[in-house]
């Protein structure tokens, strides 16, 4: 708290020494006694300009060098090449913009700094410039933009119809994944179904529900379509696999979907990246709270055969919930009895009358 105080007390000195040298040329001005005295200051600043310059740019080329690595991992899905191209292509045109509007900034305030007698040139308007450089990055925009939209409404758009369909569910804080059963048909869920036990929200009335079963992690097979449908269950997450090219929001209320065909399995991308530790993972890459950095799960790319094997022996969650399944048929009962009570009840009247 003292270190706090000193703080202070030493923000508001300043501001008042500020203060009383911006009074003290004011009033130099209004009494006619102030002269303007460039001295070497504004020479020093020049020189200041162009220095920043080559030392900012060399340092962000070495920092961009150093970690190009680190931002860009091994692609391993099919889309991901066309992905990678569209971003490298916009950073290579947004690079070469920056560059040249830098270094003009900074050249024209080295070389147009202020000197006695010169006067600056009145350059109001001019047409053909304006059409220039509206025209031509309108034209660059509008390429990007629509290459953009082509390759997102293909991979947003229906996925093959032999997908291997996965739902991912986000929640504070962590991931659920459920897959369909045999019947390869994800059943209905219900919010208001959700509880320690059934964290998915299973309504195990519907007949499609009664084989899918959740799993701790995400597998898939290499060289199958992967068609991901996206759900979040309380606020704004985000599906993040950065070795997939995939990043779809998932929104409360609000349904999405992404589908890629990965390339390369857990164990090649090991050896490929030479980190036998290495796993796939989806991460949330929005803030969603207190807990986002536990908002991580692995995701195993097998091979085919691998993947089926896999498959082949998970239970469904009815079967490892039968209490749950029971609870569901007993309702279920219940519900049968009364509509047989109140088709029973409709009929006899009927009857008494058609006597």
């Amino acid at each position: 708290m003292t270190t706090l105080g000193i703080l202070l007390v030493l923000v508001l000195l300043l501001v008042v020494f500020g203060l009383l040298f911006r009074l003290q040329i004011m009033t130099s001005i209004f009494s006619g006694s102030s002269s303007r005295e460039i001295g070497v200051s504004n020479r020093i600043n020049a020189i200041l300009f162009i220095i920043f310059l080559i030392v900012g740019g060399a340092a962000f080329t070495w920092s961009f060098i150093d970690n190009y690595d680190k931002m860009n991992p091994p692609i391993a899905s099919v889309h991901g090449h066309a992905t990678e191209r569209m971003f490298w292509t916009t950073m290579i045109i947004l690079g070469i913009v920056f560059a040249l509007t830098q270094v003009l900034l900074f050249v024209y305030s080295y070389k147009y700094q202020h000197k006695e007698g010169r006067r600056a040139f009145f350059f109001p308007h001019n047409n053909k410039i304006e059409v220039i450089w509206t025209l031509i990055p309108a034209i660059v925009m509008a390429g990007l933009v629509f290459a953009g939209w082509k390759e997102w409404t293909r991979i947003t758009g229906p996925a093959p119809k032999d997908s291997v369909v996965v739902e991912v569910m986000g929640k504070q804080f962590n991931w659920l994944v459920r897959y369909p059963g045999r019947d390869q048909k994800l059943g209905v869920v219900n919010y208001r179904l959700i509880d320690a036990t059934n964290e998915f929200g299973f309504d195990l009335s519907d007949k499609n529900g009664i084989d899918d079963f959740v799993a701790p992690e995400i597998h898939v097979p290499k060289g199958h379509p992967v068609l991901l449908k996206i759900r979040s269950r309380d606020v704004l997450h985000a599906v993040y696999m950065p070795h997939f090219r995939v990043q779809m929001y998932a929104v409360p209320g609000m349904p999405t979907k992404f589908w890629f065909t990965p390339t390369k399995t857990t164990d090649e991308m090991r050896a490929q990246t030479g980190n036998p530790k290495f796993n796939y993972e989806l991460a949330c890459n929005q803030i969603c709270g207190r807990g986002h950095f536990a908002m991580k799960l692995n995701i195993v790319v097998d091979e085919p055969d691998d993947y089926v094997a896999w498959y082949g022996q998970q239970k469904s969650f009815s079967e490892q919930n039968p209490d749950v399944l029971a609870s569901f048929k007993q309702k279920s009962d219940k519900l049968v009895e009364k509509e047989t009570a109140a088709s029973a009840a409709a009929v006899v009247p009927a009857a008494k009358a058609s006597l």
